[in-house]
């Protein structure tokens, strides 16, 4: 007891030092937000590059403001390191590393684990950890709780130990790390109590106190679930409407008028970033130890996956119009980001695309105005300027990512005929354009 209300008190007044583990999309604005509220906030990363890039004050995550950064820098309230023996002198730590799909599609959380090891070894009586990671139901209990209990500590006695996902969409101008709501889902109560009292003492959002690790852990998994399932609709969707000549766009900007029962979802080249394509089969996977099988979410799955096999279908058939082949084709790509206005490739259906139409032969252009360069499998590429000789040149314009500097009559005045994925003309009709 004497170890909880020594820690509680600590983050109350701030006196407490919090440590960081993994500097990436996730890790490096929670320890900005937490260096800001007024804590001493150590951040550890393999990555050298990215400790002396945080210790210059440069910023590579977009969500994170270039002069906060500095600033929290300047003042001493953020210090990066790739020892991990600092972690000895930490009250609280989050584990913010990445949880990616093996080859066969299933969670490695090699990087949760390795994480979590290099805690337990500098761990002392009276520390906090909170893993942020996004995994299946019963990590925090069943891998990471043993981890510290082999070392002789009692879990909600002088050691505390929750999981509390994170909720990051980059590029989303309303909400942030600082304002969106957060759920905390402690092995015992006064774990969850110590994890919501450090988030209210940083973040500008309601706190959710789940009754257990494994509620918050599904909840995350529900969230992107969510997204992938209705997302696999709308793509399901569009190739149907295409079939039946009907617009998709216009089906969903009416469905949209309903104030009830009815949230719009969008059809695209597929699906990007870290999280839906990903979180779904984590969910999939433990559900096997349960003897149940996830149809509706691998159905979701296998659509979306297949989007940009489809998106090559219509590029083809576009090109076939115009009396052309695919091979040999002057194709420029407008987007190489999973969404608009990051530079974030992560799991970019566009990277499949041009994979896609450089086997079949075609002769690519690339433009991302966030994007300079970048290597999928192994080739490097670099991004070229949008200009009026290469748009007339091309056989085809596709837009592959909503960026806000893409401006579709532009596009299209300068174009032979343009395939917007993205409906980022709205409803505009041109006769040189279509539309997903």
């Amino acid at each position: 007891m004497i170890l909880f209300e020594t820690l509680q008190k600590k983050i109350q007044d701030k006196t407490a030092v919090l440590g960081v583990v993994g500097l990436g999309y996730v890790g490096l604005p929670l320890a900005v937000e937490k260096a800001k509220a007024g804590y001493r906030v150590l951040g550890f990363d393999v990555q050298q590059n990215k400790v002396d890039a945080v210790n210059q004050g440069h910023n590579y995550i977009g969500d994170v403001v270039d002069s906060e950064l500095d600033r929290m820098v300047e003042t001493g309230k953020l210090l990066a390191s790739a020892d991990f023996s600092g972690l000895k002198g930490c009250d609280c730590v989050a584990i913010c590393v990445p949880t990616p799909l093996d080859v066969y599609n299933q969670p490695d959380i090699s990087y949760v684990v390795q994480a979590a090891g290099e805690v337990v070894q500098y761990a002392h009586p009276g520390m906090l950890v909170v893993l942020e990671s996004t995994t299946y139901p019963g990590t925090t209990q069943e891998v990471l709780a043993p981890l510290f209990e082999k070392q002789g500590y009692t879990i909600g006695e002088d050691l505390f130990l929750a999981f509390s996902p994170e909720r990051v969409d980059p590029g989303n101008r309303l909400y942030n790390t600082k304002n969106t709501p957060k759920v905390v889902g402690g092995v015992t109560v006064r774990c969850t109590q110590l994890a919501a009292a450090l988030y209210e003492n940083v973040l500008d959002s309601d706190i959710f106190k789940a009754s257990s690790p494994k509620v918050a852990e599904m909840e995350k998994i529900l969230e992107n679930t969510f997204r992938n399932i209705n997302i696999a609709l709308a793509n399901e969707m569009a190739i149907l409407c295409h079939r039946m000549g009907i617009p998709i766009w216009e089906v969903i900007a009416a469905a949209s008028t309903k104030p009830y029962g009815f949230m719009p979802f969008y059809p695209g080249p597929g699906l990007g970033g870290h999280c839906i394509p990903i979180d779904p089969f984590y969910l999939t996977w433990k559900a096997r130890e349960y003897d149940y099988h996830t149809r509706l979410i691998e159905v979701a799955g296998e659509i979306n996956t297949q989007m940009p096999e489809y998106v090559v279908e219509r590029i083809a058939a576009l090109l076939n119009g115009e009396e052309k082949s695919i091979r040999g084709a002057k194709i420029f790509l407008l987007g190489v980001a999973y969404k608009g206005d990051i530079d974030d490739i992560r799991q970019s259906p566009s990277l499949r695309v041009i994979e896609l139409l450089e086997e079949k032969g075609a002769q690519l252009r690339i433009n991302d105005p966030y994007v300079e360069t970048f290597t999928h499998k192994g080739k490097a590429y670099h991004t070229q300027p949008i200009t009026s000789q290469a748009l007339e040149e091309s056989d085809l314009t596709v837009v592959l990512t909503g960026h806000s500097a893409y401006d579709i009559q532009e596009l299209c005045a300068r174009s032979r005929l343009v395939f917007d994925t993205r409906n980022i003309g709205g409803g505009i009709q041109l006769p040189n354009l279509e539309r997903l």
